[in-house]
């Protein structure tokens, strides 16, 4: 017989919460030098991205994670070895969690690309809208929310960080303020970026959720230079290539 699996001890002054400490990834380079873009799949943290990283390291270097889970894409993994390097903790691969994808650049008109890529997040609520001709919005969102509703329900822990993509984080924000997929383009999710959420647990159901902080950047709290959203970022650039 095994031993059962310990239920987690709530917070300190509540009956029944837990917390979450949602990160984005560190920054990454989705382009060559020549400005080609790179398989987003094998994408790793540049210098940049570790650093962010390691400021998100000290930001939670008091708190007592329990559990740490990211996507299984490189950048993730990457993100989160750093962030809690010296804590003794395994870090988790978790599918449920990875990247919304966008289609073949190829199959995008030049002339609707930056309404496609850049803006892509702003049509996301519109019935069978798809991210700039790849995956549906509303596919994306049961496997994000499906993956977040097991996650929280799971014993054994009071404390996890999870270390997942801008899309994705866009998305567990809208579950955690009851919003639909209209609301994703308001989430700004910067690089390396650290979201705190509160969830109210009990006999099985999850009863409330709390938005405690949205997109700190640890190296940059005063977000001095960034000007641009994160999809101006990653897909500007598509906008010339031929």
């Amino acid at each position: 017989m095994s031993a059962a699996v310990p239920h987690f001890v709530p917070l300190a002054g509540t009956v029944a919460r837990r917390r979450l400490y949602l990160m984005r990834h560190g920054h990454v380079a989705y382009y060559d030098a020549e400005g080609r873009p790179l398989n987003p799949k094998l994408a790793e943290l540049t210098e940049r991205g570790r650093e962010e990283a390691r400021a998100a390291g000290a930001l939670l270097a008091g708190v007592p994670l329990d559990r740490v889970v990211c996507s299984g894409l490189a950048r993730t993994r990457q993100t989160a070895e750093l962030a809690v390097a010296g804590r003794g903790l395994t870090v988790e691969d978790d599918p449920a969690f990875l990247e919304i994808r966008a289609g073949r650049l190829s199959n995008v008109p030049r002339a609707e690309r930056e309404a496609a890529y850049v803006y892509g997040f702003e049509r996301a609520g519109a019935e069978g809208a798809s991210f700039a001709g790849g995956d549906g919005f509303a596919a994306v969102r049961d496997r994000v929310f499906a993956g977040i509703e097991r996650l929280v329900l799971e014993p054994g822990w009071t404390h996890l960080a999870l270390f997942a993509h801008d899309g994705v984080n866009r998305m567990l924000m809208a579950w955690a303020c009851g919003a639909g997929l209209g609301a994703l383009a308001a989430f700004e999710q910067d690089y390396g970026c650290v979201n705190i959420l509160d969830v109210d647990v009990a006999d099985g159901r999850i009863l409330r959720r709390f938005i405690r902080a949205v997109n700190i950047t640890p190296g940059n709290p005063a977000k001095h230079g960034l000007h641009e959203t994160s999809l101006e970022i990653a897909f500007g650039p598509v906008l010339t290539l031929e």
